[in-house]
């Protein structure tokens, strides 16, 4: 059966495994499921994740939902020692930042990116979304800060931190709006965009 993907591509979450996936070369077939495309609350889809969400893998007759749970145990099967750090500190190193990307970083930017992405011109809320600027740069400055002399969140290694920051560092650029500077940053996620695995996933517009 191989390596089966559910979800759209436009999904901040699907890009996570879409992106492990081709980092580590691995076959797999996509299937568009969620926002147009529905398809995520039927019965069956419902078997394979009662949260109704996106996305949702089935390896070889093994289901699993939540994006960072999906990079881990991809990265742990095929990667191991390269994605998936050998070493015990380094790995709760790149855990450590996966985390802090799904309950700091992208709630902060959720508002600005409803208000501005999603949300028509004449309904968008400015206090929502100067509120959630504030709460993303301030996180952005802790990341810059980290970034300082390192290639990548985990020093010189690429591995599934990057991932997972990287997606919400896509998304965050990708606003219509100014950002502040953020050299380090900036230079950081200009070294993912050149990553062949990248491709096609971060150069998609922000939806």
């Amino acid at each position: 059966m191989g390596l089966r993907i559910w979800g759209r591509l436009s999904s901040i979450n699907v890009q996570k495994v879409v992106w492990t996936a081709r980092e580590l070369e691995l076959p797999f077939e996509r299937i568009d499921a969620g926002g147009a495309f529905g398809g995520n609350r039927t019965p069956e889809y419902l078997r394979m994740n009662p949260n109704g969400k996106i996305p949702v893998i089935d390896d070889d007759g093994f289901v699993l939902w939540e994006s960072n749970a999906i990079v881990r145990y991809l990265a742990a099967r095929h990667g191991a020692g390269a994605l998936w750090p050998s070493d015990l500190r380094q790995r709760a190193d790149a855990d450590r930042w996966m985390d802090w990307q799904a309950t700091e970083l992208t709630p902060a930017m959720r508002n600005a990116f409803m208000q501005l992405v999603r949300a028509a011109p004449e309904k968008r809320s400015q206090a929502l979304i100067d509120e959630s600027n504030a709460a993303t740069e301030a996180l952005m400055t802790i990341l810059d800060e980290h970034l300082a002399g390192r290639h990548f969140i985990c020093a010189q290694q690429f591995t599934v931190a990057d991932i997972a920051v990287g997606a919400a560092a896509h998304r965050w650029f990708g606003l219509p709006q100014p950002h502040l500077p953020r050299p380090n940053v900036e230079g950081w996620y200009r070294r993912l965009m050149t990553r062949p695995a990248a491709a096609g996933v971060l150069t998609l517009p922000v939806t």
